[in-house]
């Protein structure tokens, strides 16, 4: 006989029907908007940088909210080392590119694996919605661990989010992920702003485009789920290059091509809640 497919625990059920909590906005923030994958690897969290600073160039007050635990990336792309300051209530986020950043990798060594469970991310990302002193944002830039997990439940279910833009890559692999992000978004009343088709392509050095992850599958997937496409972000070498030496290419080289794309995009999103 064919095995049942799993039910989801009853405390999984609750937790995602029934009557809805409060949601509280972070204080200090108008707006919060998740940069999201539900698939590692695809670079969400140099697109979550590249537009936190671009949204800085276009001289909105930005915060950055590394949201993964278990893996934090903003230490490293922003290359701080510090620690943050408290006022005996609240931590200080430290400000680096005039982006206010908070982040469990301020808080451990670069090398200490963050052994916990559930409940314990659940109270980390608690703190650093209620208890970071964020300094009168227009935006805050969540960047969200991959899955569908605990994080993702309590940024939905208790947080005010405003949005939330999803990165892929163009393949099945990728995309599969990402539909049950979107089905997760939806069903927790999050609006999706749109899709984003990170890494879709690369131009030689003989000038030809070479799509080595597929073609239009992230297009293809926001228009089976109504979504907005938002467009594509090709390869480029210096991406990565300038992530790694902390100083992604929005603030090391705003007239790149890759960096006005991120531009467009961050005046897209600014109109979109600001009105002229």
């Amino acid at each position: 006989m064919p095995k049942e497919k799993p039910e989801l625990s009853d405390a999984m059920r609750k937790k995602m029907s029934g009557k809805s909590p409060e949601k509280n906005p972070i204080k200090g923030t108008k707006f919060t908007i998740a940069i999201s994958s539900a698939k590692g690897g695809v670079g969400k969290s140099t697109f979550a940088t590249n537009l936190a600073l671009a949204l800085k160039r276009i001289n909105c007050k930005v915060g950055l909210l590394d949201a993964d635990i278990y893996g934090p990336s903003i230490p490293k792309m922003f290359s701080i080392s510090d620690k943050p300051k408290s006022d005996g209530q609240k931590l200080i986020p430290i400000t680096k590119y005039d982006i206010q950043c908070m982040s469990i990798g301020f808080l451990t060594d670069q090398q200490t694996p963050m052994i916990w469970r559930g409940p314990m991310v659940t109270s980390a990302i608690k703190t650093f919605t209620q208890k970071v002193d964020w300094k009168d944002l227009d935006f805050i830039i969540v960047d969200m661990p991959p899955g569908t997990g605990d994080t993702q439940l309590t940024f939905s279910q208790e947080i005010k989010m405003d949005g939330a833009i999803i990165v892929s890559t163009p393949q099945e692999v990728a995309l599969l992920d990402v539909k049950r992000g979107i089905k997760m978004f939806d069903k927790l009343g999050v609006k999706i702003l749109g899709l984003v088709d990170n890494m879709s392509y690369f131009i030689g050095d003989d000038g030809k485009k070479y799509e080595i992850f597929g073609k239009d599958g992230v297009k293809k997937t926001a228009e089976e789920f109504n979504k907005e496409f938002l467009g594509e972000i090709p390869i480029n070498p210096e991406v990565g290059k300038s992530g790694d030496e902390g100083k992604p290419i929005v603030e090391a080289n705003p007239n790149h091509e890759i960096s006005k794309i991120y531009l467009e995009l961050a005046n897209k999103i600014k109109s979109s809640y600001f009105e002229n």
